[in-house]
């Protein structure tokens, strides 16, 4: 392993070559203004690089050791001067190309960052209107992606019922100790925080993985739970019924913020419903705990 061997071109199955032994990974930041206009932030290559002088993001091959995120953090402060510190990771849209891979990590920005460019394959850096992008001249392989990618750009937050899967877990006797049973639910999701979730794609625009904010939302003689619970995880103890804080938590979403509510409770799933919140089921939560 050594910097820069991911350095070369590749050949995919569908005829193109392409620079990154590895693949390669770009960054798209993103910053919604209060008008609730997200903003991306695009890369002019050089004149000389390759398909020079289309739009894009700053992004190129990864090393052998780097995951997608690592390469591609690497490339925006190699690129643009910009720093991991100052973006919230939400995903990885993958681009297989059969042999050869382009994944680009979604992240939102804290603002719109004073971003220049910081080396020499960079002509200009520019923060752009999503609604603006198709017509610039794109780099080919972010102008095949973008219909797709810009359908993933809003932040996502997932909110858990905590009562309703801890029950759909079946735990043997969870019931005499809730406080203790969510306190191990909680810490199994610490992990996730890292490794990313999939889907649920059929409500969720397709990323591998996913990374939304979660809110726990904790009950009744569940809520000793909170005084431990672990980093990684907003933890919402309801005054009174769960349910009640579950909506207040999607009521309180901005308008272009997804909000992905994990419960079975029919009542609560049409009021999240009736507020443009998403729904999925404990299954699709518990089934990944259990990678």
């Amino acid at each position: 392993m050594a910097a820069r061997d991911g350095d070369g071109w590749a050949h995919c199955d569908r005829g193109h070559d392409h620079w990154g032994l590895y693949g390669a990974a770009g960054l798209l930041a993103v910053h919604y203004t209060q008008d609730g206009m997200p903003y991306v932030l695009m890369q002019k290559r050089a004149w000389w690089s390759h398909h020079g002088g289309t739009w894009g993001l700053p992004g190129g091959a990864l090393d052998s050791h780097e995951d997608a995120i690592t390469g591609a953090l690497r490339e925006a402060w190699e690129e643009a001067a910009i720093t991991a510190e100052l973006l919230r990771v939400g995903g990885v849209f993958v681009d297989d190309h059969g042999g050869w891979t382009f994944r680009t990590v979604i992240a939102q920005a804290t603002g719109m960052l004073d971003a220049k460019p910081a080396n020499g394959e960079t002509e200009d850096m520019r923060w752009v209107a999503a609604d603006e992008v198709a017509i610039k001249k794109l780099h080919p392989g972010f102008a095949e992606t973008w219909p797709w990618i810009s359908l993933a750009l809003s932040p996502v937050t997932l909110v858990l019922d905590m009562a309703n899967i801890v029950g759909a877990r079946a735990e043997h006797g969870w019931w005499k100790d809730r406080a203790g049973a969510a306190r191990r639910l909680l810490d199994e999701l610490v992990p996730l925080a890292s490794t990313g979730l999939a889907g649920p794609a059929e409500v969720l625009p397709a990323l591998t993985p996913w990374f939304p904010r979660v809110v726990a939302v904790l009950e009744g003689a569940a809520s000793g739970a909170a005084a431990t619970a672990p980093g990684g995880v907003d933890v919402v103890v309801a005054p009174g019924s769960g349910d009640d804080a579950i909506v207040e938590v999607v009521r309180a979403a901005m308008p272009y913020e997804k909000v992905l509510v994990v419960t079975a409770d029919r009542g609560l799933r049409e009021r999240v419903a009736a507020l443009g919140g998403l729904v999925a089921g404990p299954r699709w939560l518990l089934d990944q705990l259990g990678r």
